[in-house]
């Protein structure tokens, strides 16, 4: 059996979470922390989100959208983002970005295994 990474999130996860963050469309705080203790930032965003975003970045002379680690899901749910990270750590996806330096401390609120 693989080892998998670890999903958290900087501000924590709650019940809230679940109804709220597939309504907004977006969650930027994702952490993956590597079987190794290696962490990677992602932002997790569906297209709609996506789309409202380019718009007001255009709106403001910015004609891109570009954030660390951005991965786009058709809905943004805990369920979604688990299964991606899995699936991204498979296909190698996490060697190609840097891994930052970041206290273990930080990645401790609510880490749960994807595996």
């Amino acid at each position: 059996m693989a080892n998998y990474p670890k999903l958290s999130f900087k501000y924590g996860w709650d019940d809230r979470d679940d109804e709220e963050t597939p309504m907004k469309g977006y969650r930027s705080d994702g952490i993956v922390q590597s079987p190794e203790g290696e962490i990677y930032p992602v932002y997790f965003i569906d297209p709609i989100r996506l789309q409202q975003d380019l718009e007001a970045e255009e709106e403001v002379g910015s004609a891109f959208l570009a954030e660390p680690g951005l991965i786009i899901l058709p809905e943004v749910t805990r369920e979604a983002m688990e299964n991606v990270v899995r699936q991204l750590w498979e296909q190698g996806y996490f060697e190609s970005l840097k891994p930052l330096k970041i206290e273990a401390e930080e990645t401790k609120e609510k880490t749960r295994a994807v595996a």
